[in-house]
């Protein structure tokens, strides 16, 4: 699977990833830290790579449709502390063996993920 980590997310957790078998870029190894959020979601949908983010805006379908997409995943937890956003990522890791958030929001929260796709 392919994917862009947004900047508010640690560097190493790409690693973490690209060790599960993803194609996993961030937003800072592309030099575009400080890019609109519309523009970035323009960019993945280019690159066809799925976002990841802590971004809670990404979740608002109505501004961020996610179909047309690789996916957006938005993750959720209690704080953004490397500690949390890591079991997230684990988290991810599990769906994503299971699923592809093509056209699809993910929120991912520890251990569960909830899907939203439009009927």
């Amino acid at each position: 699977m392919k994917l862009k980590l947004d900047e508010n997310i640690d560097t190493r957790l790409a690693h973490a990833l690209r060790g599960a078998g993803h194609d996993a870029v961030t937003v800072r190894e592309q030099d575009l830290h400080g890019t609109d959020d519309t523009d970035l979601y323009q960019i993945c949908v280019s690159e066809n790579r799925a976002l990841v983010t802590l971004d809670l805006d990404f979740s608002n379908i109505l501004r961020y449709p996610p179909e047309g997409t690789p996916g957006l995943v938005v993750l959720r937890g209690s704080d953004d502390l490397f500690v949390t956003t890591r079991i997230l990522i684990e988290t991810l890791i599990e769906a994503l063996n299971k699923e592809n958030p093509l056209n699809q929001l993910w929120i991912v929260e520890p251990g569960r993920v909830r899907i939203h796709e439009r009927t």
